[in-house]
């Protein structure tokens, strides 16, 4: 995959005072994505073939749904389920193999790849495809503005990532940098990653102790007020919170 900057949208995200501003961008993507399907990408051949072939994981299909653009939602859900229908019809009516030297295990035998293909199918998501490929060329932008401008790498270092955004920059790494580039990265992205961590970590044990009897009349300051929330979207990504917040819309 070739990767190119984009550093104006990261730019944005890492203003923002949160947990990862990796998530923040997420999450404005994933609903660009949704608004675009729903509006008039629904109609273009090249959009469906995309979803008649994926369709939608149950996250997304849900935040369709909650949308009021049902005949869009139900149009592409429609030739989805045609195509699917037409696959399972092949998949299921293939007879199983059995192994008969193994009667106790026939049940696993006996699947032969069917509940997988299965399960492929359902699994698939044309948003999750797209959000994805974006993310790993954010992921490429906040790896190259750290590298290469001091100020966005002051900014990266004052809020870091989530985990799973840390792993994302680490593939990244690991794909496009060598040498003496990807130990000073790899190196920073450590250093920060376990500076919050820990940070949160003593938030937490504040928050705990305002429970001890012994702590009686004593005021927990705002960082230990908001630890268990911080630190849940540090480990998860944002999930809960405004931070997990999706854009607000009239439709």
């Amino acid at each position: 995959m070739k990767y190119t900057l984009d550093t104006i949208p990261v730019l944005d995200a890492f203003k923002q005072d949160c947990q990862c501003p990796m998530c923040r961008l997420q999450i404005l993507c994933e609903d660009g994505y949704i608004d675009g399907l729903l509006s008039s990408a629904y109609m273009e051949p090249e959009c469906r073939v995309r979803t008649n072939k994926t369709g939608f994981c149950s996250r997304h299909y849900a935040q369709m749904y909650e949308r009021r653009n049902r005949l869009g939602l139900a149009l592409m859900t429609h030739t989805h389920l045609q195509e699917l229908i037409r696959s399972l019809e092949e998949t299921m009516g293939t007879p199983a193999k059995k192994n008969s030297r193994l009667p106790f295990f026939t049940a696993s035998v006996q699947e032969d790849g069917r509940p997988a293909k299965i399960r492929a199918g359902i699994d698939a998501c044309d948003i999750c495809d797209q959000l994805d490929k974006t993310m790993r060329r954010y992921a490429f932008t906040v790896i190259r503005l750290v590298l290469d401008k001091p100020e966005f790498k002051s900014r990266f270092e004052k809020t870091g990532a989530c985990l799973p955004h840390t792993a994302l920059l680490l593939d990244l790494s690991e794909e496009t940098l060598s040498g003496r580039e990807r130990e000073t990265f790899e190196s920073f992205l450590k250093d920060v990653t376990l500076h919050r961590l820990h940070e949160i970590e003593s938030n937490l044990y504040d928050f705990t102790q305002q429970f001890d009897y012994r702590n009686a009349g004593v005021a927990p300051t705002q960082a230990a007020r908001d630890s268990v929330e911080h630190a849940l979207n540090r480990l998860a990504g944002a999930i809960i919170g405004d931070e997990a917040a999706r854009p607000a819309h009239n439709d």
